[in-house]
Order: C-alpha cells, then structure tokens, then sequence
C-alpha cells in the first residue's frame, strides 16, 4: 500500500484509539523494534523503496528462490562447520570409549562387527545433519524474506507507528459529551470510520509478520540445538571407529617388511597401468595377497555352482535377512542377486548420474555425490581390496572385487583405512572425506566445493549404471548442488 495513502487520514489522529481492537502500547513497541530493525537492515537486503522512488518506476526484482536458497545453504554451512569446530568432547568420554574398546573381545570378528555397527551409527548422524543443514537453510531464507518484507515497508511502518503513538499520548473525547463538545465527537466518530480498518490492517499484518518472525527464530534456535547434540554424538562415534580401526589393523597386520614391499610394487603397477582395466589385471597377478583373495572368491563362486537349489533358496534367505557369516574370506552372495539392497558408502546428494553428461562432451561411467567434510566411506557389498591408492586423474582410489565378475570403484576420498588383499565386509568403513572437493578428472563441471565420491560399478570390465542396485530410499534424481 504506497505510503501516502495515509497522510490525509493523519489530520485527527487522537479520534483513532477507541475504534481499534489492538493493545496501542504494546503494538506501538514492536512497531518501534521493527523501525529499530529498518534503520539497522543487513548490507544484504536491498533497499526499501520511498514514494519518491517508486513513483513512476518498475517494481523492484524480486530474488530468485533456488539462488537465495542455495546461497543460504552456503552461509548455514560454513556457520554449522564452525560450530562443529567449537565442540570437543571432555575427558571422562574419552577414558569411557578408550575402556569400552578394551573390554572388547579381541578377535577379527568382534572386532570388525564393532566397526560396522559404529560406520552405520555415524552415517545415520551424518544423514542427521544433512537434514539440520537442509532445514536451518529453508529457516533462513523464511526469515530473510519476512525481514525483507518489514525491511521493504519501513516508510508505512513509521507512519503506522506515529499513529499508533498520538493515539497513546491523544485519547479520544469520551462518549459521554457536554453540548460543547457534541460536534468533535461527531466529526471524529466519522473520520474514526474511515481511518481505523486501514490503520487496523496494517497493525495486523505488522503483528503476523513479528509473530512469525519470531516462530522462525525460536524454530531455528532448536534445531541449532540439535544440531550441537547430534555434532557432539558424530564426534565421538568417530573417535570410537578410530580407536577401532587401530585394533583392527593390529589384529589383520602382516610383517611391515611385507606391507611395504606390496604397497611399492603396486604403486609401480599404478604408474605403468593406463586403464582401470589393465590396474585390475596387474594387481590381481602381480601382487600377492590380491591374487590370493581372488583366487579365494572365485573358488567361492565355483562352489557355489555347486549347491543344489535348496542351498540356493536357503543362501537367498540368509541374503534378504542380512546376517551372512562374520568369518567369511569371499562374498557372502552372488553380487547380481543384491540388487536394490545395498547402502550407499556415504551420506550426501546425488549431483550426477550414470549416463548424465560430465561436463567433457561425453556420459558419466558412474555417480558423483556430495558429501560434507570428513564423511565416513563404507563398502557397499562384500569384496576383497584390489586396489587402495592414488590412480592417475582419479585420486585415492579403492576397488573392491564384489565376485561374479564385478568391481566397485570409489574415487575422491582424502584418507583411506584399509589395504590392498584384504577382504573386507559389506558397511565395513574403507576411508573418510576430506574438508573440501579433492580435483579429479570425475568431479569437473560440479557446481559445489564439497567433498565429492565418486562410484563406478564395472562387470566384465565395462561400467554399467549402479542405481538397481541401491536400496530406494537412496535412489533419486541427480542434482547440481552450489
């Protein structure tokens, strides 16, 4: 409503109190918080626009909704990753999670159920504060639209607020009148009808929008709340899966003499291979406890060619239930017949799928999804370790051996805690993210400066789309993430 809509209805404003419903005082004050607010606006908000200025103008441009919500989940990230920075957790935790692992019962098994067990509980917090982010964003930017809002009608807010105001210094002539003051009553009675629903529509919307703008404060103030207790939990889970990942290696160690020889003789091998293919190859005859456990899963498929159908229906339910054997050295199941029943290895969104373009002129081979700093990379099936390193454009790289002629491949990591020959179970945490996009040949033309993994499935050598294979609670559109 243009501001000088009002000034002729200003000329009696002490007639104005007794036809409205409002409290004046306590109106007047939030309306004078809200000019407080105006004078004092961010930077950010554009701004608002006088009589002057509007006259005979176009209306102003209005934001562009996918634009601000993407810059504001960009400032609630960088504001959630410093919070995250200020949490610790206190001495008494520590010592309670140095003891519990102590405790532990220290054999591969326990040990390594123990990590799966912690890498799931974390990716749920991870996921937990995806969603705080998601939703502190879509908070933000309700509240920066209502701030812009009172922002944009300062100049009518001022006026209703000087109304507001005579009204509370002014009363109105009483009901009750002496003959000499019949004619006032009755010229206010009648400029009283003409003024007050315009004056009383505005004063309501000023309290809508101070209401909401404060359901939006205190609604934001609980999930930053939660947001800290979640952040508290994620940390200490990753402490525990540290002091795990510690006992793991030292249960699963070879000689250190051993290690080190395998480890030069595959880099040597990743600097000669040109293709995943000729890596795969190398790495499965060259290196010995790769070829090993090659050896061992195909043995493994062999054998189970051999199991009559009864063993089949019963290997079928033991892979819808989910609670294969914890020894096992080979793929609990044939990897065709897991399909839609895998986890993604991290929490994040998907920005690219198999098939979309890569921004090179040609298909992605696999998915890309962004995840937030330090995530934690699980295995998605059963597989033995072929490769766990840098590759050429890919970066750190693993590739898992799943069987049935099937290799996973997951690039982008920053660390990477297991090694090559070893078999390693489905959830089993293989690596973390690291505080921001690793540069590769898999993450050009993304719109985003998080962390990104990136996941190729390959069958006989050649990549094939992934998505049948995740559960449908992970499956979805691929999209750009600024």
């Amino acid at each position: 409503m243009p501001t000088r809509a009002f000034k002729p209805k200003f000329v009696i404003l002490s007639a104005l109190a007794a036809g409205l419903s409002v409290s004046v005082p306590a109106v007047a004050n939030r309306v004078f918080a809200v000019s407080a607010f105006a004078q004092d606006a961010p930077e950010s908000m554009p701004p608002a626009e006088t009589p002057a200025a509007t006259t005979g103008t176009a209306t102003q441009e209005r934001p562009d909704p996918a634009a601000d919500l993407a810059r504001k989940r960009d400032e609630t990230r960088a504001e959630l990753e410093a919070l995250s920075k200020t949490i610790d957790l206190s001495s008494d935790k520590v010592a309670e999670l140095q003891k519990s692992i102590a405790d532990l019962d220290k054999n591969s098994s326990s040990v390594r159920q123990a990590l799966i067990d912690s890498a799931t509980r974390r990716k749920s917090l991870e996921k937990q504060i995806l969603e705080s982010e998601k939703k502190l964003a879509d908070l933000g930017v309700k509240e920066d639209a209502v701030r812009r809002s009172l922002h944009e009608r300062r100049g009518l807010l001022a006026e209703v607020l000087g109304a507001l105001q005579r009204m509370g210094r002014n009363p109105p002539p009483a009901l009750l009148v002496t003959p000499d003051d019949a004619l006032a009553s009755v010229r206010s009675a009648i400029l009283l009808g003409a003024v007050v629903p315009g004056i009383r529509k505005e004063t309501d919307k000023l309290a809508a929008d101070l209401a909401d703008l404060s359901s939006l404060q205190a609604a934001s103030a609980a999930e930053k709340s939660a947001f800290t207790a979640t952040m508290t939990n994620s940390i200490e889970e990753e402490r525990r899966m540290d002091l795990l990942l510690a006992e793991n290696e030292k249960l699963s160690r070879s000689s250190a003499a051993e290690l080190d020889a395998q480890k030069k003789r595959s880099e040597d091998l990743a600097s000669k291979a040109t293709s995943l293919e000729g890596l795969v190859a190398s790495m499965e005859t060259e290196i010995a406890s790769v070829r090993d456990a090659a050896a061992a899963a195909r043995q493994a498929e062999e054998n189970r060619k051999l199991l009559t159908d009864e063993q089949r229906a019963q290997a079928k339910v033991l892979a819808e239930s989910g609670v294969p054997d914890k020894n096992r050295i080979a793929p609990a199941y044939p990897f065709g017949e897991l399909k839609a029943k895998l986890e993604l290895p991290v929490a994040g969104d998907v920005l690219r799928q198999f098939g979309d373009a890569d921004g090179t002129g040609h298909e992605a081979m696999g998915m890309t999804l962004a995840t937030n700093p330090e995530t934690v990379v699980t295995a998605p099936a059963d597989g033995h370790v072929v490769y766990a390193g840098a590759f050429r454009s890919y970066g750190q790289m693993i590739i898992l051996d799943a069987g049935d002629g099937y290799h996973l491949v997951l690039s982008g990591m920053e660390t990477i805690s297991t090694r090559q020959g070893k078999f390693v179970f489905a959830g089993e945490p293989l690596a973390a993210m690291g505080a921001k996009r690793v540069a590769s040949a898999t993450a050009l033309a993304l719109e985003t400066n998080r962390p990104t993994l990136y996941i190729e499935f390959r069958k006989d050598g050649k990549p094939v789309d992934s998505r049948p294979w995740w559960t449908a609670k992970d499956t979805g559109k691929a999209r750009n993430d600024s």
